[in-house]
């Protein structure tokens, strides 16, 4: 009778303790593990890089709130197929780090519980998302996730060869604003360097012209996706674009033949001009040209793409933290609004990493903006446009998109009919989905 009555207070204080005490939830993320070298820390200002960074934020978070336990999940990026399998056999996790342009793929299926009622516990007000940050998780009129930043694409530029090309003005880059500029520019660097204006990644890479041919596509308003079901790219505009890059690639004006490592490797070598890639790539590329006597050294800038067509506009994703749908209690319930407000108050931290916060008040930090670079490119924060919400399988489209494109700004496919494939690819994508 004594062990049947420990046993029955036992049960008790552990149930006690998951409802009250010991309320526990699951947080899953990518971008790395890094235990070995930030798994007891707290020291958020110490910590470097997006993995150590979210690291030290949770341990920390954990160290100031011990009666919420963080179980912690990482995953391989991304990390969806995983979480698909978790959702399908009834255990998700409680929140989950997802990328803005997949979150249509899962709350189409009613898999996630919008976060506006969360959000409201936490003290946290929408209105004080940036644009870009706000656009990429409201889909179908409600708030489908806390956004945790805004990536996008920018022109990293080595300031040194330009100015051997005579495109500095007043310390700054000279930016091409039409097709024919940017074809003179990189001209002009050609005969003055010896080296391509552009450094591209062409090989592997299928996302890499995509962003080009969005960004100048909505800078036009273009309506890319007339609906759920339907792409539309065999259009003028679209074929433009394409052309010039085609151009550009056929006048030595680009590298050639390279994938993202190579193109990478080329830029810090000072081997061209103008790399544009994402704004992930400003943390490597300052640590770079913080060395004396690299090629970079001194000489590193960034810039958003520049206007060629239309207004000025930035293709842009972003990082959020999404809720699978699933029974939870109201202390549950707490201790997620809990944790998202200490990340919203802390998203600054996160903006180190070279993310745009979400946040319209770290916008206008003074230690946001001291930063390096981040006065050159925080424009991309309120010009910042996605695909409509209603579009799913994004990155599926983009590489079908992907490997088009590059079949046509390399010559294998004429630009008219690399499009009108890539156009019946994707509906046939589309018209596939349930």
């Amino acid at each position: 009778m004594k062990r049947l009555v420990a046993i029955a207070l036992a049960l008790l204080a552990a149930g006690c303790a998951r409802g009250g005490d010991g309320t526990e939830i699951v947080v899953q993320r990518f971008f790395g593990e890094c235990g070995a070298v930030y798994g007891r820390s707290t020291d958020v200002a110490a910590a470097d890089t997006e993995c150590g960074i979210l690291t030290t934020l949770i341990n920390r978070f954990q160290a100031e709130n011990p009666d919420v336990r963080v179980k912690v999940n990482v995953v391989a990026w991304p990390g969806y197929a995983q979480l698909s399998a978790q959702v399908a056999a009834g255990d998700p996790p409680d929140l989950v780090t997802m990328h803005q342009s997949v979150i249509s793929d899962y709350q189409r299926r009613g898999l996630l519980e919008p976060v506006s009622g969360v959000l409201r516990e936490a003290g946290i007000d929408p209105a004080g998302f940036t644009a870009a940050a706000r656009a990429g998780v409201v889909k179908d009129g409600d708030i489908y996730a806390m956004p945790w930043d805004t990536i996008g694409r920018l022109f990293h530029i080595n300031a040194a060869l330009m100015a051997e090309a005579g495109l500095m003005e007043n310390g700054r880059p000279v930016l091409p604003n039409s097709p024919a500029e940017l074809l003179d520019h990189a001209r002009r660097f050609r005969a003055a360097t010896g080296k391509p204006y552009l450094i591209q990644a062409h090989v592997n890479a299928p996302d890499f012209h995509v962003a080009l041919l969005y960004t100048y596509l909505l800078a036009q308003r273009a309506i890319v996706f007339p609906d759920e079901r339907r792409v539309r790219l065999n259009t003028p505009e679209a074929r433009q674009i394409v052309a010039l890059f085609r151009q550009i690639h056929q006048e030595a004006l680009t590298t050639r033949n390279q994938d993202f490592p190579a193109a990478t490797a080329s830029f810090i070598k000072g081997d061209g001009g103008i790399f544009p890639v994402g704004t992930w790539m400003i943390g490597p590329y300052e640590a770079e040209a913080a060395l004396p006597g690299r090629p970079l050294h001194g000489h590193y800038m960034v810039r958003p793409f520049p206007r060629l067509w239309g207004e000025a506009t930035a293709f842009v994703d972003g990082h959020a933290w999404v809720m699978p749908r699933a029974d939870r209690s109201a202390g549950e319930r707490a201790a997620i609004a809990r944790f998202l407000r200490f990340l919203a108050d802390h998203n600054y931290e996160w903006a180190r990493t070279g993310q745009l916060p979400a946040f319209e008040a770290v916008l206008a930090m003074p230690e946001f903006q001291r930063l390096p670079h981040r006065r050159d490119y925080a424009a991309i924060a309120e010009i910042g446009v996605q695909l409509p919400d209603y579009v799913q399988r994004q990155s599926a489209i983009q590489g079908l998109i992907g490997e088009e494109l590059e079949a046509a700004v390399t010559g294998i496919k004429p630009v008219e009919r690399a499009l009108a494939d890539a156009e019946r690819r994707v509906n046939e994508l589309l018209s596939r989905m349930l």
